[in-house]
């Protein structure tokens, strides 16, 4: 990367003065992909999970509809979440500087961010929760391919089909805990939604979030583990 006089719009990309390319157009379409899938095979999910829920098939055209609908939307989200994943997993790798973040995360939850260590392009508490996304979601793909009528439930005995609904069921709320503490966050932290919205952030939001980041961006200069 050059370094200029103006480096928010030359080295990170961004279009407007000011401002910082976060994501490319892809991967936010991406995202938005599998947020939308995610959304609807929870509540198609939930409809299966439990009598009182199973208002929700009302949404999939009636609880038969559901039952067929739910495996395959669930099977692209994590098609999707695939495409992601190699987009920014060595982005999420952890290291020292994350282990240092978490030992210091009281102090965000506290609101003290300026006791936080300097992170890069993800923090600790972001990195957890896409490893959270990534694990849960392969547990629900293997686990659902057990019982999945009637394509593959039959190549299984009826104890391994009842614990893989068990770890399904686990892995689920997992999922859908992650998502609530990534949108809290998100919401949270203002100026984050801009990123997944228009794909950009302001200068003074990453230098005051992620000043290693900032700095790669701006000066070229990589963050160091």
């Amino acid at each position: 990367m050059t370094t200029t006089s103006t480096p928010a719009r030359t080295t990170a990309t961004a279009t407007h003065p000011g401002e910082i390319r976060r994501y490319k157009d892809g991967t936010r379409m991406n995202h938005w992909f599998v947020a939308l899938l995610f959304f609807a095979a929870a509540l198609s999910g939930l409809a299966l999970f439990h009598p009182v829920l199973f208002f929700f098939s009302n949404l999939f055209g009636g609880g038969q509809l559901t039952r067929i609908l739910h495996p395959f939307l669930g099977l692209a989200m994590v098609l999707g979440f695939v495409f992601l994943f190699f987009t920014v997993w060595r982005e999420n790798l952890i290291g020292r500087a994350d282990r240092e973040w978490l030992r210091h995360s009281g102090q965000m939850l506290k609101g003290n961010k300026g006791a936080m260590p300097a992170v890069g392009k993800y923090n600790a508490g972001q990195k957890l929760v896409f490893w959270g996304f990534a694990v849960s979601l392969l547990l629900l793909l293997v686990t659902g391919f057990m019982f999945w009528a009637p394509y593959f439930f039959h190549l299984f005995p009826v104890t391994v089909r009842r614990l893989a609904i068990l770890v399904h069921a686990v892995s689920a709320v997992v999922l859908v805990l992650s998502v609530i503490v990534h949108v809290y966050a998100a919401i949270w932290v203002k100026g984050t939604t801009r990123a997944m919205t228009r794909g950009t952030v302001t200068d003074s939001w990453a230098r005051h979030n992620h000043p290693l980041w900032h700095r790669e961006m701006t000066e070229g200069h990589p963050p160091r583990d």
